[in-house]
């Protein structure tokens, strides 16, 4: 995103807020669905069930492991390579996803907390799965954001005193606005600015083509390598689309 001036207003690993400017309202939309649809991820597809003493029917149990996130490496694979995957846990235990053991070390449950199947004395959970990877536009389980949105940064111009007499409502607003050229997270105000600005009467406009972005992975990879990995994937469906003009 080196054509984009790009500022976070905070970030870890798995959730961020930042601000991109020099975005259309379309390529800002076109980010947002790329992330949810078009960056590929690993995911179990494919169960075989070796012995299943629970009492969870087979078809659950491949459910829940297909919706266990898995991390991926964005460029080592390609559409469609797998990983093979295995678990063994007899009863009394908890089966959880870190009982997953991977063939591939950059495969691994991004969480080893999931709960699977609780067994009981002399149940046993013993399966192999194949992952693979995928678009989330195929299905669900391959969507690498979990929740992905954005909206205009604003700008707040104060106008006047406020009148004496005047209705006393809350003047909400809602993600980030700018402020002298500093960023401000509206949760800081409770999202009210009679908070911010007490006793001033405030106007509230959209900053053109600035969009502050909130998102959050299931930990397949980090927001920076999904972000990224959606860009690059609309970059090569432009470069695609003029290709096939040109023919």
């Amino acid at each position: 995103m080196s054509d984009f001036d790009v500022e976070f207003i905070d970030r870890d690993e798995r959730e961020a807020r930042f601000v991109v400017r020099g975005l259309t309202p379309a390529f800002a939309n076109g980010i947002r669905r790329a992330m949810l649809a078009d960056v590929p991820t690993m995911s179990i597809d494919t169960v075989r069930v070796i012995e299943n003493s629970s009492v969870m029917f087979d078809e659950m149990i491949g459910l829940r492991l297909g919706l266990v996130p898995l991390t991926t490496t964005p460029g080592e694979y390609e559409l469609g390579d797998t990983v093979t995957l295995a678990l063994d846990v007899e009863g009394p235990a908890t089966a959880y996803s870190g009982d997953l053991v991977s063939s591939d070390g950059l495969v691994q449950p991004a969480d080893g907390n999931v709960p699977i199947i609780e067994l009981k004395e002399n149940q046993r959970l013993e399966i192999e799965a194949e992952a693979t990877l995928d678009r989330g536009k195929e299905h669900a389980k391959f969507q690498g954001g979990v929740a992905i949105g954005y909206r205009h940064l604003q700008r707040v111009e104060v106008v006047g005193d406020r009148a004496e007499f005047a209705d006393d409502e809350p003047q909400i607003v809602r993600g980030v606005i700018e402020e002298g050229g500093e960023l401000v997270p509206a949760e800081t105000f409770d999202n009210d600015l009679r908070n911010r600005y007490p006793g001033e009467e405030v106007e509230v406009h959209d900053v053109p083509n600035a969009f502050v972005f909130h998102v959050e992975t299931d930990g397949s990879m980090s927001v920076e390598e999904l972000v990224l990995a959606a860009v690059d994937s609309l970059y090569d469906r432009a470069d695609e689309l003029e290709r096939a003009v040109q023919l």
